[in-house]
């Protein structure tokens, strides 16, 4: 077997075996604390131009099937794991991971000490890396390239080119505009099992497209820096303007709150797992949550006459989502639509529907 390796910004080189496909790769390296769920990350578009990281000691034991992903393709710039198993066992798999990674040409690594990685991304930051098979070193050029790497125009590269129509399951009882600045198909599939006709429009389509023409309005996850959309932020303030029922996740909640003059700031190394505690302040409640983001809402620049702090991350004190005042409009930076983690916030769809059910005076 080829060797592969990790070249980190700070010269640290990490040496293992090479997995899925040959060649070399520039990415921001992240990891993720699931133990569970390696299809649905390599297929979120949250993860678009990063090198993840699996803190689990063992990955593809159940394969890969064909049902579970969660978008088009995979959008990750490599993948680390201390162990990948060979030989998947699972009624439901079809292909193994390393045969999935080839056929989607991301570069893996493997046998590498991925606790060490993870102390150091954890004390010090994410930070840039290389990852590249033996034969495929990088030269001098390429390590100033990784060096000043910066993902951009990440949700203008994953977002649909026009809409897309998924009907609902059973009787149509809502219309509702999905932005796709990166969505993931469980969104549209806890939308439609709930009686909703999903059209996923494009991140950039204007307001004027979508007020009066759907019953509500869903913004999706996504990759990136917020601040970088000022485009889709502007059309938002404009949207903000109609009172419809418009519920945000992750970068979602974040392109909202942008677009009430609030701010964003990088985290230190992000939260990408299946276990974070999440508190609802009002109902003095904890839940565990699914979350992929290295950006965060700044608190203290929420306008509290526009809106206020409903969720806060009981591991370090951000926010985790916002309630807009007087209006049918709330967002979380958590995934309740989950896959991979736990279901406990997925009531959150629920109460998105009872907005719009108040919204058309309790039309059904």
């Amino acid at each position: 077997m080829k060797k592969a390796y990790l070249l980190l910004a700070d010269g640290t080189l990490f040496e293992g075996t090479a997995v899925g496909y040959e060649g070399q790769s520039i990415g921001e390296v992240v990891f993720n604390t699931g133990m569970a769920g390696y299809q649905e990350v390599l297929t979120d578009p949250s993860y678009f131009g990063q090198v993840v990281t699996m803190t689990y000691p063992l990955v593809g034991n159940y394969g890969i099937n064909f049902d579970d992903y969660e978008s088009r393709k995979s959008w990750v710039s490599g993948f680390i794991m201390r162990e990948m198993c060979e030989y998947p066992s699972n009624w439901r798999c079809k292909v193994t991971l390393d045969e999935y990674l080839k056929a989607q040409k991301v570069v893996g690594l493997a046998g590498i000490d991925t606790r060490r990685l993870t102390r150091k991304l954890r004390g010090e930051g994410v930070m840039n890396g290389v990852i590249y098979t033996e034969g495929f070193e990088p030269d001098e050029q390429t390590i100033a390239e990784m060096k000043a790497y910066v993902v951009k125009d990440a949700v203008k590269t994953v977002t649909c080119a026009e809409n897309i129509v998924y009907p609902a399951e059973g009787e149509t009882k809502y219309r509702i505009a999905l932005f796709d600045y990166g969505v993931k198909y469980n969104i549209e599939r806890e939308l439609c099992k709930r009686g909703c006709e999903v059209t996923v429009v494009p991140a950039y389509t204007k307001p004027e497209d979508v007020v009066g023409k759907y019953d509500g309005v869903m913004l999706s996850n996504g990759p990136g820096d917020p601040a970088e959309n000022v485009e889709i932020v502007a059309n938002l303030k404009e949207l903000l303007k109609s009172d419809m029922p418009i519920f945000g996740i992750c970068l979602g909640h974040q392109l909202l709150a942008l677009a009430i003059d609030a701010q964003t700031t990088k985290l230190k190394y992000g939260h990408r797992g299946v276990n974070h505690p999440v508190k609802d302040i009002d109902a003095d409640r904890t839940y565990i949550t699914s979350q992929n983001h290295g950006y965060a809402v700044v608190g203290e620049s929420v306008d509290p006459k526009i809106a206020r702090v409903r969720y806060v991350n009981l591991n370090d004190g951000t926010v985790e989502g916002l309630e807009h005042i007087g209006r049918p409009v709330f967002t979380v930076q958590y995934h309740p639509e989950v896959c991979p983690g736990p279901m406990d916030t997925s009531y959150l769809f629920d109460k998105f529907i009872e907005n719009i059910e108040k919204s058309k005076g309790g039309a059904q």
